[in-house]
């Protein structure tokens, strides 16, 4: 399915997305949950009965330029990034391949969805794009094995936004890597959760960023360092993941920062579109704060 979490005239509500219309996944009368993380979080047969909900011929569909599309899990529990996991990007950056994956996080108060704008913080002069994958967790995980199974535990995928003030994130002798990815309006995510029942492979989808319509990343995921059962391997060590959290997964190539011979910044009136193969295309608009 590709789920998402719309606001229609007559409140929020999870929907499925059903070629250019949403369908209210509420308004069934199947007792479906009414949070995402619930459905995500939900059984075998919960699902399937989302599922042919969605099929529905009478169920109640609202055209997709119609609604305000929220982002997917509009409350996670924790939105955890890994850093520096494309071979092609670290090669970019003249660094060596890390030997574990480089674990940092955002905090809500960054999260935006489809169409929101990036609002550019006054007192940062270097503010820089991301495009990346998202995993979407789907049952509670803690010391997964490094293995198939650990996709047990992903609920689906979506398109990320990992927004970067490069002048803090890179500030002073011991770096602010935290504080420099996670002013308001940092992490842009959505539009749709793909679930896992559609078989997409997330180790081999391309992923593209266009600023202004001028294509500035584009890769494959084939690139990962880590793939998604070392991911989770490696961070439910520490953490508990729960239904709903959302783990950032990393950036191809391409970054404004490392351009030469000038950097390429993003700057008020700007659009930045994220697209990944078989998820969609994540589009918002940059302002000044």
């Amino acid at each position: 399915m590709r789920l998402a979490t719309i606001l229609t005239p007559h409140g929020r509500c999870v929907a499925a997305q059903v070629g250019d219309f949403f369908v209210d996944l509420h308004a069934t009368d199947r007792g479906l949950p009414v949070c995402m993380k619930d459905l995500l979080a939900a059984s075998k047969t919960v699902k399937l009965a989302a599922k042919e909900a969605s099929e529905c011929p009478k169920a109640v569909k609202y055209a997709a330029n119609s609604v305000k599309i929220l982002p997917p899990v509009t409350n996670p529990s924790k939105i955890l990034c890994v850093g520096l996991n494309y071979r092609d990007h670290a090669i970019e950056g003249g660094k060596a391949i890390p030997t574990e994956p480089v674990i940092f996080g955002k905090y809500p108060n960054a999260l935006i969805g489809q169409g929101d704008a990036i609002v550019l913080p006054k007192v940062s002069q270097k503010v820089d794009y991301e495009a990346e994958l998202v995993i979407v967790i789907g049952k509670r995980a803690k010391h997964v094995a490094a293995d198939a199974s650990a996709f047990d535990y992903v609920g689906g995928y979506t398109v990320g936004h990992d927004v970067s003030a490069r002048d803090w994130q890179f500030r002073g002798e011991e770096k602010q890597w935290m504080i420099g990815k996670d002013f308001d309006t940092f992490a842009p995510v959505g539009p749709v959760i793909v679930t896992t029942d559609e078989g997409l492979d997330p180790h081999n989808l391309q992923i593209q960023l266009r600023l202004n319509g001028a294509t500035m990343q584009n890769s494959s995921t084939k690139e990962f360092i880590f793939g998604v059962p070392q991911m989770l391997a490696f961070i439910t060590q520490v953490y508990t993941l729960e239904p709903g959290d959302l783990i950032f997964t990393g950036t191809p190539p391409g970054v404004g920062i490392s351009r030469k011979p000038t950097p390429v910044l993003l700057k008020a009136g700007d659009v930045v579109e994220v697209e990944i193969q078989g998820i969609g295309i994540l589009r918002n608009p940059v302002v000044a704060e």
